[in-house]
């Protein structure tokens, strides 16, 4: 793959922004990669690791100069950060994202940019529960989609530029409105990641005993929510308040379908059980199909 651009800043070198930067580096997809970081301790890592060629705590000095800068940090510090580097882009610069609600990038930094500088929001959807630095690896993104939000009139070469480092990556790049990201993201992941929460957090209020034993004997499904709530708090936090309206109206909708399946279990409807089960069994084909699995 041919390089795609001089410079490369990342702002939050975690389990996303490291990873961006191994696949930058294993691609050779940019000449240098610089990296800010407000965790010392993770930019100095990022620079052992020989991920960076740059490293520090200070945004302006690492966006100084740079071609892309990809905002990896967790969405309530976007507005801070965009402050920040805003003085030091230079004109013709593409800034964009990662985090997965695109309204918020929107509102708290596109206000920062000054003319000539490029905002292209976009999402990779992939992830662990892991985070830090030594946390990324290149492969993360292979045979994953990036969703991008550009918003009305953007420049359409500045877009494909941000397109062609995703695919290069190799995710699959779809296009997307912004609001309608969202609300998609908010049933995909968000709500998932609320249940898991709730689910483990009502584990940790049981009796000591009992609680020991809900964790000496995990069944593969609470295994998997507790992996879904080992993610990152901060992380999370500024989802859900980032996205609340569109969480919010798909909680409601989960609260309903939850109350019409304890009302078929009181009732000993099996057949209402048993069709939901089944149709429920056809969406995860789907996504095994699909290769989301």
């Amino acid at each position: 793959m041919s390089v795609l651009f001089d410079r490369v800043a990342i702002m939050g070198i975690g389990l996303i922004g490291s990873s961006l930067a191994r696949a930058i580096k294993a691609e050779r997809l940019a000449h240098r990669v610089a990296c800010a970081d407000a965790n010392a301790a993770h930019a100095d890592r990022a620079r052992a690791l020989g991920i960076v060629d740059e490293a520090g705590t200070d945004p302006a000095e690492a966006a100084a100069g740079a071609d892309l800068v990809m905002l990896c940090v967790p969405l309530g510090a976007y507005g801070e950060v965009a402050a920040a580097i805003a003085p030091a882009l230079k004109p013709g610069a593409i800034v964009s994202d990662v985090g997965s609600v695109k309204q918020a990038v929107i509102r708290d930094v596109a206000p920062h940019l000054p003319a000539g500088v490029h905002l292209v929001p976009g999402h990779p959807v992939a992830g662990t529960e892991k985070s830090g630095p030594d946390a990324g690896f290149a492969a993360l993104f292979p045979g994953r989609w990036c969703i991008l939000t550009p918003l009305p009139g953007a420049d359409e070469a500045v877009t494909r530029r941000v397109a062609d480092l995703w695919r290069a990556c190799g995710m699959t790049v779809e296009r997307m409105d912004p609001d309608h990201h969202d609300h998609v993201l908010a049933i995909t992941s968000h709500l998932p990641h609320l249940i898991a929460y709730t689910i483990v957090g009502t584990a940790t209020d049981l009796e000591e005993h009992l609680k020991q034993e809900v964790i000496k004997y995990s069944a593969s499904g609470f295994r998997d929510f507790t992996r879904i709530a080992g993610s990152d708090p901060t992380m999370w936090r500024d989802v859900f308040l980032n996205n609340r309206e569109a969480v919010l109206d798909c909680l409601q909708r989960f609260t309903e379908d939850l109350t019409a399946l304890q009302r078929a279990i009181r009732r000993g409807e099996g057949d209402i059980l048993f069709d939901l089960f089944t149709r429920t069994r056809e969406i995860r084909k789907g996504v095994q199909e699909a290769r989301q699995a």
